[in-house]
């Protein structure tokens, strides 16, 4: 059974975080093609596909920890030090993706929609405060982005290499 849990944990981490990370580290880029090019209706849609990825693969990963729980309680080191550090950064990974990086992006999208500042008079000035908006907010999601990345490489260096595992490894 343990087996089984390790390959469904496994499987289902490369499966959802991996498209998770390669299209949330791909929206900053394609939302500044975005705004180089307003109109370009494909740049749009890329975006937009982009952030539903992140979206629906980030529910669908919260299979991960629960076979991770499953496979650490089947093998008995649910008090080890590298598998509660890797507890800790998942939940920070969890809480960057659902608190900055997804915010952040539904924020550009909208902005890149048209979405502009009522409090801008004109035509002009609305555009320029949809532009600043959506600048910074790909400026915060690309840093977000790289954060969120380095905390899965993280996780995934500690659960291969297991300090103090009794695995050998």
């Amino acid at each position: 059974m343990t087996k089984f849990l390790l390959a469904v944990h496994v499987l289902a981490a490369i499966i959802t975080i991996g498209p998770v990370t390669v299209a949330a580290s791909m929206f900053p880029a394609a939302a500044r093609r975005v705004l180089a090019a307003p109109e370009d209706a494909r740049s749009l849609a890329e975006v937009r596909t982009l952030h539903r990825i992140c979206r629906i693969y980030a529910v669908i990963a919260v299979v991960v920890p629960v076979f991770g729980l499953a496979t650490a309680r089947s093998l008995q080191v649910l008090t080890s030090p590298w598998l509660l550090t890797s507890m800790a950064l998942t939940a920070a990974a969890a809480a960057v993706l659902a608190g900055l990086v997804l915010p952040r992006q539904a924020a550009a999208l909208a902005g890149l929609h048209g979405d502009p500042d009522a409090r801008a008079t004109s035509a002009v000035q609305r555009a320029a405060v949809q532009q600043a908006a959506v600048q910074r907010a790909v400026r915060q999601l690309a840093m977000y982005t790289g954060v969120f990345n380095l905390l899965w490489a993280t996780v995934t260096v500690l659960m291969i290499v297991r300090p103090g595992s009794t695995t050998g490894a």
